[in-house]
């Protein structure tokens, strides 16, 4: 039982990093137009959003595989989720 629990858990937090991530990337390209120096803030960006994933992913992980799986499968459906939210075709730069 307690597995199931730590597995449930496991799907949230990779939720909340997947929100997180694709949080970070929708501000990076609303703030593109305004850069003086977009590719040096795409890299940040990109570092520090991989950085973050990483770390939560090795953090919810624990050494069991299940919990992995169970995160980057939370993980993939806020990308699906936010993907039908914002749209595939509108246009986020303003």
């Amino acid at each position: 039982m307690t597995q199931l629990i730590l597995i449930i858990l496991a799907f949230f937090i990779g939720s909340v990093l997947g929100m997180v991530y694709f949080w970070g990337l929708w501000v990076t390209l609303r703030k593109l137009s305004e850069s003086l120096r977009p590719a040096r803030l795409i890299i940040v960006s990109y570092i520090i959003r991989l950085g973050v994933i990483l770390a939560g992913f090795y953090l919810v992980m624990g050494c069991h595989w299940e919990r992995l799986a169970a995160a980057m499968i939370g993980f993939i459906m806020m990308r699906e989720i936010l993907l039908r939210r914002w749209g595939k075709d509108r246009v986020i730069l303003r």
